[in-house]
Parts: structure tokens; C-alpha cells; sequence
């Protein structure tokens, strides 16, 4: 009875964490490439990683098309079940690389998309399956890649234990307009571990305030 407890607890533990394998419902892993852990729903717990880039196991090989100024489905499987904010970033692949092979090193990703927590007697999140992302109409047309995240926060309260799930997707953008994207960022680079919106304890006492992650927003 006792080693079927554990084993309980441990498929448990294991199906309350999800990937991010879809974007505007493709087939899973094609126009998102591959995350490491497609198999174990792990997650990504160390910021100076390489893997908090894209966590990428496999080169992506399709592309899906949106218009510049509508909205990117993306979805999190099963659900995004633990408390922490959704976030999106973008990078343009240069003119000239494949999409499916460019690695996007340095500072080329500016953030899109900043979810953040309804405040009461606790933080609370949209823990949804599927989250609406909106891709700025400004920004010019070509393929880019899309970088989403969820961050659990429930055993945040000690360095280290936050936890990343991410995957990066493969767009390519219709229309747009012109303007250059301000405050890029580099992965790994644009989070340490002590941010406060990483290193926070939202269970007690709890916070009246949070502050995401990473670089400004960019809006048009």
C-alpha cells in the first residue's frame, strides 16, 4: 500500500506539469520545435541556462501564418496548472537564415505579452489551457520566433525554484508596418535569479504587487 502511494504521488506530481507544444492549434511539434521535455512535462529551473532560450531538442519545421495585429493561440498542455504569469516574446530571424535552424543567441527578443496576477487574499492567474497573445500591428512582416513561457511560482520562495515551462514557435507575419522593436533582450541574460518577480514567496505574507520579469513591453 505504501509503494503504491508513492507511485500515486508521483504520477501526481508529474501530470501537474505541461508543455507548450501548439501554437493556433498546428499539429504538436511541427511549427513549435521540439521542447526537451515533450516526454516528462519537466521544466526549466536554472535562468544563465541555455535551455531557458528555448529548451529546444529538435530544429522546428513548419511555420504558421499571422497577420500582424491579430492574436496567436497559444497552447499549454494540459493546462497551465501551477500560480505564475504567462509571458511572450518575439525575435525576427534575419533575412537570409532558415527558420527552422536559426539560433537566436544575443539580445534579438522583445517581450509582446506580460500576464499579470488579479491581487485579494491571493495571486491568481488564468492557469488556462490556451492563452490569446496578441502580435503588435507595427512590427514588420517576415518570420519570427515566438517565445512563450509560463512561470510556476509556488515554491518560488527559494533561489532556484521557480519554474520555467517554455517552448518557441515559428511565425510568420502578414502585413505590419515598419517599426523597429525597442528594450531586446538575450536568453539566457534578461532574467537573474533574483529577480523579484523569480525569487518571490506569494503564499505569506501575500504580495500587494508583482513585477514580471525580463525587459518593458513593447508596444506600437
Amino acid at each position: 500500500m505504501k509503494t503504491f502511494a508513492l507511485l500515486l504521488a508521483a504520477t501526481s506530481a508529474v501530470s501537474a506539469h505541461y508543455t507548450l507544444p501548439t501554437v493556433n492549434g498546428a499539429p504538436a511539434w511541427s511549427a513549435v520545435r521540439q521542447a526537451k521535455n515533450w516526454q516528462n512535462n519537466g521544466f526549466v529551473g536554472d535562468v544563465t541556462s541555455s535551455d531557458i532560450r528555448c529548451n529546444q531538442l529538435s530544429p522546428g519545421n513548419e511555420t504558421v501564418a499571422v497577420a500582424a495585429g491579430s492574436s496567436v493561440k497559444v497552447n499549454v498542455n494540459p493546462n497551465a496548472y501551477h500560480p505564475g504569469p504567462f509571458q511572450s516574446y518575439l525575435a525576427k530571424v534575419p533575412e537570409g537564415q532558415d527558420v527552422n535552424k536559426w539560433d537566436p543567441t544575443g539580445a534579438v527578443w522583445f517581450r509582446i505579452y506580460a500576464e499579470q496576477p488579479k491581487f485579494g487574499s491571493q495571486l491568481t492567474w488564468l492557469n488556462a489551457a490556451n492563452y490569446d497573445v496578441k502580435i503588435p500591428p507595427c512590427i514588420p512582416a517576415g518570420r519570427y520566433l515566438m517565445r512563450n513561457e509560463h512561470i510556476g511560482l509556488h515554491v518560488a520562495q527559494s533561489p532556484g525554484g521557480a519554474q520555467f515551462y517554455l517552448s518557441c514557435a515559428q511565425i510568420d507575419v502578414v502585413g505590419g508596418g515598419s517599426q523597429t522593436p525597442t528594450d531586446l533582450a538575450a536568453f539566457p541574460g534578461a532574467y537573474r535569479a533574483s529577480d523579484p518577480g523569480i525569487l518571490i514567496n506569494i503564499n505569506y505574507p501575500v504580495p500587494t504587487s508583482y513585477v514580471n520579469p525580463g525587459p518593458a513591453t513593447f508596444v506600437c
